[in-house]
């Protein structure tokens, strides 16, 4: 909407010096420039610059959600606890999840997404096939108990989110309603302004099968990915596969134990034999709901905890302790070998392929053993890629190296399937009669994280450098000081106003111009238009934020060519 805002009323304090705890780019422009105030550890208040940037993003999000056919609606954010038991998730989602009693002592939760309640609106609100499909929004605070609150907005305990769901008949329909989101996703990221990736993803938590991600390159970023410079290939690290062939070992010689005094570790083991560190297996013991399991790995590569979670989720999976290893004497600390293992499960990185010869521990105090052959010597119960991701790792689809960078998430899409479904008896009358069960999919965008990754990606050492589709403002009118420039500032920008700009003009008395200029390129509006020393002769001068360029107009040209 075309307003004039003036800094002399607006409620904006702008800082010279970066906040003592501000870490990246984001926290320490949207503080020192007045968008945001922190108020605790993950807790902000948005200033009305913030707002500003917050709604327009919001919009960009509502305006590309509706053009799928999405339909809004807003659902409480205190929920009760037995829609998330029912799910499994009050306990799936740990301490994250802020729980909370009534006076009566009734348990609920500030709600970190909303699968359940949807599943159950609809479950109340359609009831035959041709009420389907539906997808539903809406644009809420979501509440999460991070252990570190850090980065500014990018990870608060408190943050805006869209999250919308699919609710559809058939598995057919469901992957319809995932492109239809995830064309809507690129359209929103590409009006924003923001730079992104799309990447194969796990589900985690939130169930289901496919998934990806939608992620901002940014040295801030906390998710590691990895993509490929020869073909399309993205993925989160923690989604990352590797595919391995069996090998033929038969022309490996028995099983031989070699005496290897003090060496509980891959690295005093290698340095002890003279072998490289792949040359050895690796055994991890964790405990995955209490039951002791084995995790095998090559000797050079670290197990990823993060990914076996995900794929022993919802179990509960910890490292072992030295009091595990009591009564156990088939498990010797520093010296375990797959090979006698019996009562142990054992879960191996694809790399230990069927017929691949290992040296690893004998199960026997300082004594390892080589020729331990996979398919051969032990038996792998389940193959799971398990191992740290690292550059140069064979892309999955083409084989070339793979790339390293960091992102922030700013979107996340899923094929939920029929958990929550099954979870409430989501059914609808089917058109032969018969009861369907629905399929769900789940779909999130940051869109308080997206104004930091914005902040993050569109920034120099002068400030912020909004895009104009999110920006406070469309154009920054500067009164450089004296009376004279005040007033031609101000007539401008009613001008500006009425050919439908919206306007942010820095009218403040007794502010010097050096100021004034400082604040315009750190608040970070696509344009900046100075009533400056010509202004007697009504000449302004024109810069772009972004670019710097500078040309000198009249007021109707600059009128012109600001509303063109």
């Amino acid at each position: 909407m075309a307003q004039v805002q003036r800094m002399s009323r607006l409620m904006v304090k702008t800082l010279r010096d970066d906040p003592a705890d501000a870490e990246t780019l984001s926290h320490k422009l949207l503080v020192r420039a007045g968008y945001v105030r922190r108020n605790a550890a993950g807790i902000w208040s948005w200033l009305p610059l913030g707002m500003k940037v917050l709604e327009n993003v919001s919009r960009v999000v509502r305006e590309e959600m509706d053009a799928i056919g999405a339909q809004e609606v807003l659902l409480p954010a205190l929920l009760p606890k037995e829609p998330y038991e029912a799910s499994g998730r009050w306990e799936e989602y740990g301490p994250e999840l802020f729980r909370l009693q009534d006076r009566k002592g009734g348990d609920y939760l500030l709600g970190p997404t909303h699968e359940e309640i949807f599943t159950q609106l609809v479950k109340d609100q359609c009831t035959s096939y041709k009420d389907l499909p539906v997808i539903l929004y809406q644009i809420q605070t979501k509440y999460r108990d991070e252990a570190r609150p850090r980065s500014g907005i990018l990870r608060g305990r408190e943050f805006q989110m869209k999250d919308s769901y699919s609710f559809d008949t058939t598995d057919e329909g469901l992957a319809e309603s995932y492109a239809l989101h995830r064309q809507a996703y690129i359209k929103i990221f590409d009006r924003l302004g923001l730079d992104h990736k799309i990447v194969s993803a796990i589900s985690g938590a939130m169930g289901g099968s496919a998934s990806e991600e939608f992620l901002a390159p940014a040295a801030a970023g906390e998710d590691t990915f990895v993509y490929c410079p020869n073909c399309e290939y993205a993925a989160n690290t923690e989604a990352v596969t590797f595919k391995a062939e069996a090998v033929d070992g038969s022309a490996i010689g028995p099983v031989e134990e070699l005496d290897t005094p003090d060496t509980p570790t891959i690295e005093s083991l290698a340095q002890h034999l003279g072998v490289p560190a792949s040359a050895t297996l690796k055994n991890l013991l964790v405990k995955v709901d209490g039951e002791i399991v084995g995790v095998g790995v090559p000797g050079d590569r670290e197990v990823d905890l993060g990914k076996l979670e995900d794929h022993l989720a919802p179990a509960v999976v910890e490292l072992v302790t030295a009091e595990d290893f009591e009564g156990r004497p088939d498990l010797v600390r520093g010296y375990v070998g797959p090979q006698g293992l019996d009562k142990v499960r054992f879960i191996a990185d694809p790399r230990i392929a069927p017929g691949t010869a290992w040296i690893t521990g004998a199960n026997k105090a300082d004594t390892h053993a080589k020729n331990v052959v996979a398919g051969r010597d032990f038996q792998v119960d389940d193959y799971l890629d398990v191992v740290v991701v690292e550059e140069n790792d064979p892309c999955p689809n083409c084989g070339t190296g793979l790339k390293m960078d960091r992102a922030i998430e700013i979107g996340h899409i899923f094929q939920l399937g029929r958990k929550y479904a099954d979870a409430f008896q989501l059914d609808v009358l089917g058109q032969n009669g018969k009861p369907v069960r629905v399929t769900m999919g789940s779909y999130g965008i940051g869109v308080s994280r997206a104004v930091a990754a914005l902040a993050e990606q569109h920034a120099d050492d002068k400030g912020l450098c909004w895009p104009a589709e999110v920006a406070p403002a469309d154009v920054h009118v500067v009164a450089a000081g004296k009376a004279l420039q005040t007033e031609l500032a101000l007539e401008v920008s009613e001008k500006l106003k009425d050919a439908g700009l919206r306007v942010l003009v820095d009218d403040r008395a007794g502010v010097s111009p050096g100021v004034k200029f400082t604040d315009a390129e750190l608040i970070g509006v696509p344009k900046i238009l100075v009533a400056g020393r010509r202004s007697a002769e009504g000449v302004l001068e024109l810069k772009d934020r972004r670019t710097g360029e500078r040309e000198e107009l009249t007021v109707d040209e600059a009128i012109a060519r600001l509303s063109a």
